[in-house]
């Protein structure tokens, strides 16, 4: 008796099982057609290319010295907005050892060198007034006398500077060279310069901007740059402010192909021609979204209608009469990856199949 309970408990179970599946697949049906149908709308098509990059200055430079020494004060903080000509850091000079010592050495030799042109000077002069010497020459010991002078006074002056760099407090102070905004800096009171020479990059103080000329720096896969080109217009996203885009104008595309990450791209440029209200900071992510084409109020087919065969273009359509579901033929033109313009073959009116999706067993 307990053996035929669980018996008739088991069937019961299995005919649950197979009255449900049966219920959900007719619930996966359009009233158990095994498909539903589906209207075309009408709407706007837009072909677009991406190009991926940051929102920058177009003209930023680094602030650097011309001597060494120690930083003694900061007229400046990151933020502030400078002029040309402002005060941006105050520089005491703080020569090396070796540095006196070069200084000293250099004016005694520029002192004998002037002494020996003195020397020859005087001598010709005293020649050409015997008519001893031609005009020519004795101009030439002239300009040679001269230029030993000025060399010996620039090697006193550079002397004089370091040794009351050492004793005086004679300090240098960095101007402002562009007019701007302050970006980054780099040195605190009391930090060591390195100077800027032909030899050495020299320590940078300050980064500078204008941030009034913004541009957006990015890459276009290759499978796009061929679709675009100088002066046309872009819509800017940026990612720190969603729901918010700005107008950008392409200005410059890179001749020559990179690869990024195992990908090939080209450079892009685009100038930042209304902001919209928008306080765009700089090192801001952004996605430029460029029109190559555009179709408004048109007949639109969902993509995942759409099937290929022998170059043709085929949908599934129900005569809303017989019910009957035949293939046609149809020719599409724009397309955004999700949607394609309908040109023909189709109407508004016709009703189309979509079958559902294939299980994976």
């Amino acid at each position: 008796m307990k053996k035929l309970k669980i018996i008739g408990i088991i069937i019961i179970l299995i005919g649950l099982g197979f009255l449900s599946k049966q219920l959900l697949s007719r619930k996966k049906t359009d009233d158990g057609k095994g498909y539903k149908t589906v209207q075309l709308t009408r709407g706007t098509i837009v072909e677009e290319a991406l190009a991926i990059g940051t929102i920058t200055p177009e003209n930023e430079i680094q602030v650097k010295s011309k001597i060494a020494g120690i930083v003694v004060e900061r007229f400046v903080e990151v933020g502030d907005a400078v002029q040309k000509g402002d005060l941006m850091v105050q520089i005491l000079p703080d020569p090396t050892p070796t540095e006196l010592t070069e200084a000293r050495r250099d004016l005694e030799m520029k002192e004998m060198a002037l002494k020996n042109a003195q020397i020859q000077y005087k001598r010709n002069v005293e020649l050409l007034g015997k008519n001893l010497v031609s005009e020519e020459a004795f101009e030439s010991y002239k300009l040679k006398y001269d230029q030993a002078k000025l060399q010996r006074d620039l090697s006193k002056d550079l002397l004089s500077l370091i040794e009351k760099g050492q004793t005086s407090k004679v300090e240098s102070v960095v101007k402002s060279p562009i007019d701007g905004t302050v970006l980054e800096k780099f040195v605190n009171i009391g930090d060591p310069v390195v100077p800027l020479t032909s030899y050495q990059q020299g320590t940078a103080l300050f980064t500078l901007a204008d941030m009034s000329s913004l541009i957006f720096r990015g890459t276009i896969d290759e499978i796009d740059v061929g679709k675009v080109s100088v002066g046309v217009r872009a819509e800017l996203e940026i990612g720190a402010l969603p729901g918010k885009s700005i107008l950008g104008e392409i200005i410059r595309i890179s001749p020559k192909a990179r690869k990024e990450n195992n990908a090939t791209v080209f450079d892009i440029e685009i100038r930042i021609v209304d902001t919209r209200g928008i306080n765009l900071r700089a090192g801001y992510s952004a996605n430029a979204k460029i029109i190559i084409n555009k179709a408004e109020n048109v007949l639109s087919v969902p993509e995942r209608l759409l099937s290929f065969a022998n170059d043709s273009v085929f949908v599934e359509v129900e005569d809303t009469t017989t019910g009957i579901v035949s293939k046609c033929p149809i020719e599409i033109g724009l397309s955004d990856g999700i949607s394609a313009e309908v040109k023909s073959g189709i109407t508004a009116e016709d009703l189309l199949v979509e079958r559902p999706p294939k299980e994976i067993k």
